[in-house]
C-alpha cells in the first residue's frame, strides 16, 4: 500500500502531513509508527492527516499522531506546517484556521519565501494548573509547573542542562501523576525576557523544539513572576517569539523540504 506524504519541520520539529482522504482507513497507528521511524521509514516527530475545509469555519483540519503512534491534542509546530500544507494547496492565504484536537487554531502568515514561512499563532489562554508543584521522582522531589495549553505539560526549570535532563524527561512523561502521560520542557530563565530551553515531548521523546513546550514555559515562568512578555525561547532549533495579550501568540516557522511515497507492505 502507497501512502504518499509532505515532510515540513517547525524549527526541526518534522512531520509528515497526509491527506486524510489518500491514508489507510485502519490500522493508523501502526502506520504512523512505521512512516516515522527515522531508519526504516520518512522519519519524523508526527504524522498529520489533514482534511480540507469544511467550507464555514476552517480552511483545514488535522489529526495528529505521534511517533510512537499515539494520538494527540495539538502541535504548535505541527500545526504551523499544515498552515504551510494548506497554503501551498491554494487552500487559502494570508490567514489560516485549522481544528485540531484542542479546537480551532488560527494562524497569520506574516512571510513567505518559496516553501519557507513564518506564521503567528494564536494559542488560546494557557490554564495554570499549578504554578509550583513538587512531583516525587526517583531523584528526589522536583519543583515544576502543571500548565495545560491545548495538550499537558509539564514544565520544569532548571539551573543548567549538564544533567540528564532526558531520562527524567521519560520519568516525568509517564510519571504516575500523568494517566495520560505529559509533555515534558526543561527551562532556564536568562533574563526577564529571554528563556532557554530543552524538550522530551509525550509519544516523540527529545525534540529539537516544540511549540507548546514554548508555550507552556513561557506561561510557567510568567505565572512565577520571572519574565514579562514578550519572550524569547531559545530552543536548540533557534528562537521562539511567545507574547501575551489575553491570549498567547506563539510566532515561529515552517518549512516544507520534501513530497513523496512510503511503501507500507501491504
Amino acid at each position: 500500500m502507497k501512502v504518499p506524504f509532505t515532510k515540513a519541520h517547525g524549527a526541526k520539529n518534522d512531520f509528515l502531513l497526509t491527506w486524510q482522504a489518500e491514508a489507510p482507513s485502519a490500522d493508523l497507528p501502526r502506520i504512523a509508527r512505521a512512516i516515522c521511524d527515522r531508519h526504516t521509514g520518512a522519519g519524523a516527530d508526527g504524522w498529520l492527516l489533514v482534511t480540507p475545509a469544511d467550507g464555514v469555519e476552517i480552511d483545514g483540519g488535522i489529526d495528529l499522531y505521534n511517533s510512537d503512534g499515539s494520538v494527540a491534542e495539538i502541535s504548535g509546530n505541527g500545526t504551523r506546517c499544515a498552515a504551510a500544507f494548506l497554503i501551498q494547496h491554494g487552500c487559502t492565504t494570508q490567514v489560516v484556521r485549522i481544528r485540531t484536537g484542542a479546537g480551532i487554531k488560527s494562524l497569520r502568515l506574516l512571510r513567505r519565501t518559496g516553501l519557507i514561512f513564518e506564521f503567528e499563532m494564536n494559542m488560546g489562554k494557557a490554564e495554570i494548573q499549578a504554578a509550583r508543584f513538587e512531583l516525587a521522582l526517583s531523584t528526589g522531589p522536583r519543583d515544576v509547573s502543571l500548565i495545560w495549553v491545548g495538550n499537558p505539560q509539564c514544565a520544569v526549570p532548571v539551573e543548567r542542562f549538564d544533567f540528564d535532563w532526558r531520562a527524567m524527561g521519560a520519568e516525568i512523561e509517564s510519571h504516575p501523576r500523568f494517566p495520560h502521560r505529559t509533555n515534558v520542557s526543561f527551562w532556564k530563565v536568562l533574563d526577564r525576557q529571554t528563556i532557554e530551553a530543552r524538550f522530551y515531548e509525550r509519544g516523540a521523546g527529545e525534540t529539537m523544539s516544540s511549540g507548546t513546550g514554548s508555550t507552556g514555559v513561557a506561561a510557567a515562568a510568567l505565572a512565577r513572576g520571572l519574565v514579562v512578555s514578550p519572550v524569547l525561547v531559545l530552543t536548540p532549533a533557534g528562537p521562539i517569539q511567545i507574547r501575551v495579550d489575553n491570549e498567547i501568540y506563539l510566532t515561529g516557522p515552517a518549512e516544507i523540504v520534501a513530497e513523496g511515497n512510503f511503501f507500507t507492505g501491504q
